[in-house]
C-alpha cells in the first residue's frame, strides 16, 4: 500500500483534476459537433432571387437539408452588389447556423475595387467550401473577322485602344477580366460598362461592341446559331459546355484563368468542428453525379477541398485581384 503525504496528496487531486479538465475540454467540440446541427440553417444569398447565385445554393440547400437532416432555409438579401447579404452573415451569431453563400463579386473582386465595404472578406469570414468554379469565356462578333485567340491578340495590338468590350458594370469581375486581359496579352482595348448583362448583349449581337467575357452558356444559343463567336475559355480546364473550344493556355495564353465562382462562409470564430461538418457534407454532395451534372449545364465545374485549401485559394485570389485593381487604377465608391 502507498500512503501519500496529505500535501502530496492535495498535489496530486490537482493534477488528476487538470488533467481530466483538458480532456473534457478536448472533447467538448466533438461532443458538440455530433449535436449539430439541431435546428434550421440559414444560407444567405446576398443576390435577388433567380439569378445565378440561386441556380447553385437552392439544389445545394436540398441536398444539404438530405444530408444534415435538419432544413437550410435560402434567404435571399439583395442589394449593393451583395454586401447587405454579406453584412448580415457578418453581424449574426458564430455558431453555424446562418452561413453566406458567397460568390467572387462579394468576397474578392468586390473587396478589391470597393475599399470602403462595412465587411471585411478575408477577416470576418470563415471558409467553409467551395462549390463551383464558373470559367468566363471570350465571346466576339463574327464580324469582327477573327476565328482564333491568336488572331484576335494579333488584331489587337496592330489596332490599339479599336477593340471595345463591354461588360455588365464598372467593377465587376467581366470588367476585370478585361483589364487582365490587356496586361497577360500586352495589348490595350476600350472598355464600354453596361448596366447588367442583357444591355450588353444587345450591343454585341448588333455589332455596337467587338467582345465580352461572361460564361458560354449565357450566349450559348447565339453561338450555336452563328450570331457570336466563342474563342477561346477561361478556365484551367476545358469547359463541358463546350468542351471542343481550347483554353486560354492552350491556345497560346498562359496565365489567365478567370471567371466567376460561389462557396459557402461562415462567421469569423465560428467552431472548427462546425466548419468541418458543413465541409464534408458539401463536398459529399459535390461528389454525386446529379450534382455535378447540374453545375456542366451551365459550364461549372465543381471544385471540392479542404476549408484550409479554399482559404488559400481565396487568398491568392484577393491578391491577384488587389494588384489589378491598383495597376488599373479601378476604384467603385
Amino acid at each position: 500500500m502507498i500512503v501519500l503525504a496529505r500535501g502530496n496528496y492535495d498535489i496530486m487531486m490537482k493534477l488528476v483534476s487538470s488533467f481530466l479538465a483538458v480532456v473534457l475540454i478536448a472533447f467538448a467540440p466533438m461532443a458538440w459537433a455530433q449535436g449539430y446541427p439541431d435546428r434550421p440553417i440559414k444560407l444567405i444569398v446576398p443576390f435577388a432571387p433567380g439569378g445565378g447565385a440561386d441556380y447553385f445554393a437552392r439544389p445545394l440547400g436540398q441536398k444539404l437539408t438530405e444530408m444534415l437532416g435538419q432544413p437550410i432555409v435560402i434567404d435571399n438579401r439583395g442589394g449593393a452588389n451583395g454586401a447587405i447579404g454579406a453584412e448580415a452573415v457578418q453581424q449574426a451569431a458564430a455558431d453555424g447556423y446562418t452561413l453566406l453563400f458567397g460568390s467572387a463579386g462579394v468576397m474578392t473582386v468586390g473587396p478589391a475595387v470597393t475599399p470602403k465595404l462595412r465587411y471585411d472578406a478575408e477577416h470576418d469570414f470563415i471558409p467553409v467550401a467551395l462549390v463551383a468554379n464558373s470559367p468566363f469565356s471570350l465571346i466576339v462578333n463574327p464580324a469582327l473577322g477573327v476565328k482564333s485567340l491568336q488572331e484576335f491578340i494579333a488584331y489587337a495590338r496592330a489596332n490599339p485602344r479599336k477593340l471595345r468590350y463591354g461588360s455588365s458594370g464598372i467593377g465587376g469581375a467581366p470588367h476585370l477580366a478585361g483589364e487582365l486581359f490587356d496586361d497577360v496579352a500586352k495589348v490595350k482595348m476600350e472598355h464600354v460598362p453596361y448596366r447588367g448583362v442583357g444591355p450588353m448583349l444587345t450591343d454585341l449581337l448588333a455589332d455596337r461592341i467587338d467582345c465580352t467575357f461572361i460564361g458560354a452558356n449565357v450566349v450559348q444559343q447565339y453561338v450555336n446559331a452563328g450570331k457570336l463567336r466563342l474563342l477561346a475559355t477561361a478556365g484551367s480546364r476545358r469547359s463541358p459546355v463546350t468542351p471542343d473550344v481550347p483554353t486560354m493556355a492552350e491556345s497560346g495564353l498562359p496565365g489567365f484563368t478567370v471567371g466567376t465562382w460561389y462557396g459557402v462562409f461562415a462567421p469569423a470564430k465560428t467552431a472548427h468542428d462546425v466548419i468541418t461538418r458543413l465541409n464534408t457534407a458539401i463536398n459529399k454532395i459535390l461528389a454525386e453525379p446529379e450534382m455535378r451534372d447540374l453545375l456542366a449545364r451551365t459550364g461549372a465545374i465543381p471544385e471540392p477541398m479542404s476549408p484550409e485549401a479554399f482559404g488559400a485559394w481565396l487568398r491568392s485570389e484577393r491578391q491577384g485581384w488587389d494588384r489589378l485593381a491598383k495597376s488599373a487604377n479601378i476604384t467603385l465608391e
